[in-house]
């Protein structure tokens, strides 16, 4: 899968961090071109990391459902945003500490792994609360954690996506579920996943990394806050619209379809006096719009498209170009 003139994008990469929800599989089904690309990473000996804000299952489930979806790993790489999140509490309160666990077992394991006392109830008088996704969490646990939280305990999210993709479309997310809490107890909670540093941070280790995913407010935002390239691809939450509306802190440093953009050479966008170029697709800011000067490939016109949208700031997006740009959100 490698480009033909010898250059890609992992080049002068130590490790890939790839996010799983819309990038590697959605739910149960497998993102086309997931297994191929992590292939082609360990054909090169290039190591993989999956770096994942879901919280619900431990690594070694998380690495089972990979295998059922066609990509093999192993538990040792996995990185959760629990791991991350019973890592700050154990910094926080000390080990031994009870923790009132909000989620899938994931949380509950990844506590006890730090050494602290995972408990169900506000009445167990836990130090902290640590919020995580799972499919099963419903009104008796979230009001065990404002009981608790309301009591003092330190509250801990794992992440705050608001929503995550699945096979019948986009679910509701941790961020949802945390809403609740937040509204009912009027409390802020620390955060351990993405777009926070801790998960991202510790999957590095100081290595160059190249992030990989599709949400831009978690992998893209926290790839920079944690100072990381990121490469943003369009199998999962985030649309072209999305996209071309991103804030500074949101916008990726390369575009691609799905994960054998890793393998391709970097694409290349610049300005001349015909607009903004990449490859043979020009796009021009007429009239307070943008405007497609040539055709090109879909993924240079929205790699040129952004580079206007983002230097410009206030043109609008035509409808006539978001129909052009619409295959790429159908994958």
């Amino acid at each position: 899968m490698a480009d033909a003139a010898g250059t890609t994008l992992v080049d002068d990469v130590e490790v890939v961090l790839l996010d799983l929800d819309g990038t590697v599989y959605a739910g149960g089904r497998p993102v086309p071109g997931a297994a191929e690309g992590v292939a082609a990473c360990r054909a090169r000996g290039l190591p993989v990391l999956f770096v994942t804000n879901n919280a619900s299952l431990p690594p070694e489930d998380v690495a089972d459902h990979l295998r059922r979806t066609g990509v093999p790993a192993s538990p040792d790489e996995v990185r959760t945003s629990s791991q991350a999140g019973a890592r700050l509490l154990r910094e926080r309160v000390g080990p031994g500490a009870r923790v009132l666990v909000v989620g899938g077992p994931g949380t509950a394991v990844a506590c006890r792994e730090q050494g602290l006392e995972p408990v169900t109830s506000a009445d167990d008088g836990p130090a902290a609360v640590l919020q995580g996704f799972g499919p099963e969490v419903g009104w008796a646990e979230l009001t065990e954690a404002a009981y608790a939280i309301r009591a003092g305990a330190l509250w801990v999210a794992t992440n705050t996506d608001t929503v995550l993709a699945r096979e019948r479309g986009l679910a509701l997310g941790n961020g949802s579920l945390v809403a609740a809490v937040r509204t009912a107890t009027g409390a802020e909670p620390l955060v351990a996943g993405k777009p926070q540093r801790p998960l991202l941070e510790g999957a590095a280790a100081g290595r160059r990394a190249l992030v990989v995913g599709d949400r831009l407010d978690t992998d893209v935002a926290g790839a920079r806050a944690a100072g990381l390239p990121s490469l943003w691809v369009s199998t999962g939450v985030d649309d072209v619209r999305r996209l071309l509306d991103a804030a500074p802190h949101e916008r990726p440093d390369h575009l691609g379809a799905d994960l054998g953009a890793l393998h391709r050479a970097p694409a290349a966008t610049r300005r001349d006096d015909h607009g903004w170029r990449c490859g043979d697709a020009v796009v021009a800011v007429d009239a307070g719009a943008l405007v497609a000067r040539d055709g090109g490939e879909l993924l240079d016109l929205l790699r040129a498209a952004c580079a206007a949208r983002w230097e410009v700031g206030d043109v609008r997006v035509p409808d006539d170009l978001l129909e052009r740009l619409a295959p790429l959100d159908a994958r």
